[in-house]
């Protein structure tokens, strides 16, 4: 075999290994993907309509939350939002719509509180599905209920079903010690 002819085969070589490099690699994000955003993978896969798109997406709403400066909850000031929980959740029996009202400004504090930004229904909702994506739905259909409030249209049991929503977005932040989180 000719000096030529092997250098032909080598360079064949590698580019093979590096083509079978790039597509372990986008095999690999997407299935880290995937994993990690769970539902909210197959959300943003609908909604960009091709699967590099709302890769691409979610890796983007990864570095943003990444610039974040996240902090743990000390066990006083977590207290402090259960209690306060307690009190929204007991208001609920005399004033359903008052009580949703106020879970939902108690959410949105145990997220600014926990360094979320907090001035935008969308940012909020995009950089909260990074580590709670398991519980985002229940944050949207919270939300939706309480558009609907303001609106005049959510029934008493929309009201009980925006409490229940809100309720588990709330453990979610409450509760999360993960180590990822930053002090």
């Amino acid at each position: 075999m000719s000096t030529g002819t092997t250098i032909g085969v080598i360079v064949v070589v590698l580019v093979v290994l590096a083509a079978i490099a790039v597509l372990l690699k986008f095999v690999m994000q997407r299935k880290r993907l995937r994993s990690k955003f769970g539902p909210e993978y197959e959300r943003a896969l609908e909604h960009n309509g091709s699967r590099m798109a709302a890769e691409r997406e979610l890796s983007e709403r990864e570095r943003e939350h990444s610039k974040l400066e996240l902090r743990t909850l000390d066990a006083t000031t977590r207290d402090t939002y259960a209690r306060n929980w307690t009190l929204v959740q007991e208001q609920f029996v005399d004033e359903p719509t008052q009580a949703v009202s106020q879970a939902d400004h108690l959410v949105t504090d145990l997220m600014a509180e926990r360094g979320y930004p907090t001035e935008d229904y969308e940012r909020r909702e995009k950089l909260l599905s990074v580590e709670h994506a398991r519980t985002l739905e229940h944050y949207r259909e919270a939300h939706s209920v309480v558009e609907r409030q303001e609106r005049g249209e959510a029934t008493t049991e929309d009201l009980r079903t925006a409490m229940v929503h809100y309720r588990t977005v709330f453990e979610d932040l409450l509760g999360d010690h993960r180590e990822g989180a930053r002090s």
